[in-house]
């Protein structure tokens, strides 16, 4: 049963439904720019315009890479962002409510082979309730999600007390830059929602990865003759076998009920091998590059030198690795894990929100994935979770879609999200 006030649900829930054609005719049109990280600019231009027509006080503002460099580690930075800013809408409050920034990176990954797509990758089409096109659900949907919540609520009558900012960000698929900058030079708030595609599950802690790089030797020789050397692909197998039995010893200590529904807590992956030069001959050399999982309250400082220590102790077993140990590297795009508790207020407020549309109680779990929320936690002292439509299993895939009754749900919950957090009034 909700505690939030009835009128004040049944006016925003009209509100959406009344901007729901406005709202999927927004969404089409900025999936239909295309966003590829490095190429922002143009959507940008159009998310301005819809931002300033609806009086917001709108900045444009590119990253500055001085304002990065103290974070360098975290976000794989760029030469520069030149034609490709962040916009930030802000709609003043009234007065004596809380602060609330409403987040969404505008970026997408690569639209992949027209072939394996069922119709253009940007197109936009609406098929069986569903809107499909590249960036749809991950995250171009969470940017109309938040831009109408916060329509919708003005649209029912109500002006939020407290400050809601609005954010369209650039670059989060490599790293996150478009939001650390957004947290740097501001404005800050008194907490942040990030609208990915949870599937309407509430995020209050996300997982964190290092980039890895192995380098493995080993002895070159003749193939007919391969006893002669050693392979270092043989010595790779001993050190991989160590390291998944690391991911298994580390899954059963972590017991943070937010991470229960996931067996896999803290994944190794392994996605790049590269061994030997030569088919007849012993390879003497093997790089494998992959990603271990983090998870909150680990640093990426402190589980470095727990997974170098690890690879140390698996060599120490190993009368090869003993003699010629591996050598460990650090890829750039290393994402820290943060969280809050699952018992925050802002979770509250959310939880709140979501039962009053939804006549039900929100799932509320940790994910293993990296996402920008680590920038407001981290480097802005600001709570933040996830919370949003659409299901990440399709955010980098072929007929990426979002389907438009959670789209306009989540809109309906985030209206109420803002409504509870900051506070409202009537509008003048």
């Amino acid at each position: 049963m909700s505690t939030l006030d009835p009128i004040l649900v049944d006016r925003i829930q009209q509100a959406v439904r009344d901007l729901a054609a406005e709202q999927t005719a927004f969404l089409q049109q900025i999936v239909r720019i295309p966003s590829t990280t490095g190429t922002e600019g143009a959507v940008q231009v159009a998310i301005a315009d819809r931002f300033r027509a609806a009086g917001l006080d709108t900045r444009v503002e590119e990253p500055r890479n001085a304002d990065l460099a103290p974070w360098a580690e975290h976000i794989t930075a760029e030469p520069d962002y030149s034609g490709r800013p962040n916009v930030i809408g802000i709609r003043t409050g009234t007065g004596g409510g809380r602060s609330l920034i409403l987040n969404a990176h505008i970026d997408t990954v690569e639209p992949g082979a027209r072939e394996h797509w069922d119709r253009d990758q940007l197109s936009g089409d609406i098929i069986d309730g569903r809107l499909f096109g590249r960036g749809s659900c991950d995250m171009k949907g969470g940017l109309a999600s938040n831009f109408y919540a916060l329509l919708a609520l003005e649209r029912a009558g109500y002006a939020p007390k407290g400050d809601v900012v609005l954010e369209a960000v650039v670059s989060e698929e490599d790293g996150g830059a478009g939001a650390l900058a957004a947290v740097l030079t501001g404005p800050r708030a008194d907490a942040a929602i990030i609208s990915e595609p949870t599937e309407r599950a509430i995020i209050p802690a996300q997982g964190g990865s290092l980039m890895f790089r192995i380098h493995v030797e080993g002895r070159s020789a003749h193939a007919c003759v391969r006893d002669e050397g050693h392979s270092a692909i043989e010595a790779w197998a001993v050190l991989h076998r160590g390291l998944l039995e690391f991911e298994a010893r580390r899954n059963r200590e972590i017991t943070d009920p937010l991470y229960a529904v996931h067996a896999n807590k803290i994944p190794i992956n392994v996605g790049v091998l590269r061994a030997g030069s030569w088919p007849s001959s012993v390879p003497e050399w093997l790089m494998a590059e992959g990603r271990a999982g983090m998870v909150p309250g680990e640093t990426l400082e402190g589980f470095k030198e727990r997974f170098l220590n690890e690879v140390r102790a698996i060599s120490a077993r190993d009368p090869w690795l003993k003699d010629h140990q591996p050598r460990v590297e650090w890829m750039d795009g290393q994402f820290a894990a943060a969280g809050i508790p699952g018992d925050h207020p802002l979770v509250g407020v959310v939880a709140e929100a979501h039962r009053a549309e939804a006549g039900s109680a929100p799932r509320i779990e940790g994910v293993t994935y990296g996402a920008d929320m680590r920038h407001y936690i981290l480097a802005g002292d600001m709570p933040c979770l996830l919370y949003g439509a659409g299901d990440v299993r399709l955010a980098h895939a072929p007929n990426e879609s979002i389907p438009l009754a959670e789209l306009h749900a989540a809109t309906v919950t985030l209206a109420l999200a803002i409504a509870g957090w900051c506070g409202v009034e009537p509008a003048t």
